[in-house]
C-alpha cells in the first residue's frame, strides 16, 4: 500500500502528536475508531476516522471539522500502513467483497467451488489448505 501521509502535508506539530501520543485502534467495517489512552479519561477522546479508497478521509472529532489540516487523528491512522491496510481490507469484505490476503501476510486465491460438486474442492481451496481432497 502506497503511504498516503505525503498528500496530507500535515503541520510538523500534529505529525508529532500522531507518533508519540498513546492511540488505541479498532477496526469498524472499513473505518477506525481512534481512542487516545494519552488522557485520564480516554472515553471522550474517542473518535471515527472514516476510510475512504485507502485514505483517511475524515474524523469525528472537532479538530477536523475546523480546519483545512487533517487532525492528529486522520494522521496517526496515515502513519500506520498495517491500520490502513486492514481497515481497506475490511471495507471490501464488508461491501461484499473478500479478502485475499491471509493473516499471515500470505495472498490466497479466491475459493471457486461453489459450481463444482460437493464432493471436489477446487484447487485454490486444496492449495491454500482451506479443504482437503479427502473430504
Amino acid at each position: 500500500m502506497t503511504p498516503v501521509l505525503p498528500e496530507f502535508d500535515p503541520p510538523t506539530r500534529v505529525l508529532k502528536r500522531a507518533q508519540y501520543e498513546a492511540f488505541a485502534f479498532e477496526l469498524l467495517d472499513g473505518d477506525v475508531r481512534v481512542r487516545n489512552e494519552s488522557y485520564t479519561d480516554p472515553d471522550v477522546h474517542e473518535y471515527r476516522v472514516r476510510i475512504q479508497d485507502g485514505v483517511p478521509e475524515s474524523c469525528s472529532c472537532p479538530a477536523d471539522a475546523s480546519g483545512d489540516d487533517p487532525c492528529k487523528h486522520r494522521v496517526a491512522v496515515a502513519i500506520r500502513p498495517r491500520i490502513l491496510e486492514l481497515a481497506v481490507q475490511m471495507r471490501v469484505v464488508t461491501d461484499g467483497g473478500s479478502s485475499l490476503s491471509g493473516d499471515d501476510g500470505t495472498t490466497d486465491l479466491p475459493c471457486e467451488c461453489e459450481p463444482l460438486s460437493e464432493d471436489l474442492p477446487c484447487w485454490n481451496c486444496v492449495d491454500a489448505g482451506r479443504r482437503d481432497l479427502s473430504e
